[in-house]
């Protein structure tokens, strides 16, 4: 079997690629949904290889016995010294099976708030400067990265007054906490967080998924420090919790 460590490895990483993207939606807590259609292609690949690859070595493995028979029965102890000699690297080949297997069997959670903190200090380099008006109605539904670039950089200030609503979960600093979320621009290589504090309701726990309504509290010049991060004021039974969403990103 050792022949097959390589055709195995490839059948595994196919296999929870396939997992991922073919048969359900864990795949958008690594690349954006429009990914999606080649991971299920190079899903597909790497099983097709894999598959031929374990029927070429189970053909070549026949012909060796036959001829490895055939010098057995021309000269006594001539297989000596051949049987061992495929042994040597197909064990870096089953180490190399691992991470395709966890991927499988156990795949990773989202990235959460232990990244978020790491990223927190870097914002998108953006100018000062005026945004198209809000919808009609309140609350208005806004990611975090809409609110937190009106919040920040918006010279018309048009977040005062109205009502919002924003999803993400729950992380913690010295300062209070936050409804965060994680936006990617491909993958979640190149996750950058866009987060908002809360005031006036208590913090449920780390990684806990809210929905927060409620109004924004100015601070500082747009485009200044004292702006960053933006505040929410928290309605009276303004923060609900719910389930993770499908999709925990946020595009960028």
């Amino acid at each position: 079997m050792r022949r097959h460590g390589p055709a195995v490895l490839l059948l595994l990483t196919g296999g929870a690629i396939l997992r991922i993207s073919l048969f359900g939606e864990l795949y958008l807590r690594y690349v954006q949904a429009g990914l999606r259609p080649y991971l299920v292609v190079s899903g597909a690949a790497l099983v097709a290889l894999g598959t031929v690859s374990v029927a070429l070595g189970l053909r070549a493995g026949r012909e060796e016995d036959e001829a490895d028979a055939q010098d057995a029965d021309a000269q006594d102890g001539g297989h000596e010294g051949h049987s061992g000699r495929h042994g040597h690297g197909h064990g870096v080949a089953w180490l190399l099976a691992l991470p395709a297997l966890a991927l499988l069997l156990f795949p990773p959670p989202p990235l959460g708030s232990y990244s978020a903190e790491r990223e927190a200090a870097a914002r998108a380099s953006q100018g000062v400067g005026t945004f198209p008006a809000l919808p009609s109605g309140d609350p208005v539904t806004l990611t975090l990265g809409e609110f937190a670039s009106r919040a920040v950089y918006d010279s018309e200030r048009s977040l005062t007054g109205r009502t919002v609503r924003l999803t993400g979960f729950v992380t913690h600093d010295a300062d209070g906490w936050y409804v965060t979320r994680l936006q990617i621009a491909c993958c979640a290589a190149d996750a950058a967080t866009a987060k908002a504090r809360v005031r006036g309701a208590d913090a449920p726990p780390d990684d806990t998924w809210i929905t927060v309504t409620g109004t924004w509290h100015p601070e500082g010049s747009p485009g200044s420090e004292a702006a960053w991060p933006p505040v929410v004021d928290a309605d009276a039974d303004g923060v609900e919790r719910i389930a993770e969403p499908a999709n925990p990103y946020e595009k960028r």
